[in-house]
């Protein structure tokens, strides 16, 4: 899976285009989220840009990010804990996030081909795929040890 960083203007552009009033804060946000693809919650974006914008709240941040959500620019992920996640990543793709360090790695897989019999008469509006496991670095740890 390639994907392409934005710059600052295509940044810009899309919040424009999505009728977001721009401000500073929705910018670093947004633009945090876009230099930093590892699925941050709340509390990390906050860590991170409270240094630069020490008048940031978690609820603006709480705002901002369900604003970009409604206006798909980011998806919100859940992954087994009970903390939200966010994506800036919205086109269709799995997560695999290690058990031993946490991270999340985004993988491709082809969504279309998930379904069943079963479900049928039923109309899906969302699809998750979302694996568990110890990522190469990690493994190689364990089996140095």
């Amino acid at each position: 899976m390639k994907i392409m960083k934005a710059s600052y203007n295509d940044l810009v552009t899309e919040l424009k285009n999505k009728e977001i009033r721009l401000s500073h804060q929705r910018l670093m946000i947004l633009k945090y989220m876009n230099d930093n693809r590892i699925h941050p919650t709340v509390d990390e974006i906050y860590t991170h840009l409270n240094k630069e914008i020490p008048t940031l709240s978690k609820t603006t941040i709480y705002n901002t990010l369900n604003a970009l959500v409604e206006a798909g620019l980011v998806r919100i992920v859940t992954l087994g804990d009970k903390e939200s996640k966010y994506d800036i990543v919205t086109d269709d793709h799995g997560h695999f996030k290690c058990n031993s360090c946490g991270n999340i790695y985004d993988f491709e897989i082809k969504m279309e081909s998930l379904g069943s019999d079963e479900l049928k008469d039923f109309k899906i509006h969302k699809k998750d795929v979302y694996f568990s496991g110890l990522c190469p670095h990690c493994l190689k740890k364990k089996i140095e040890n």
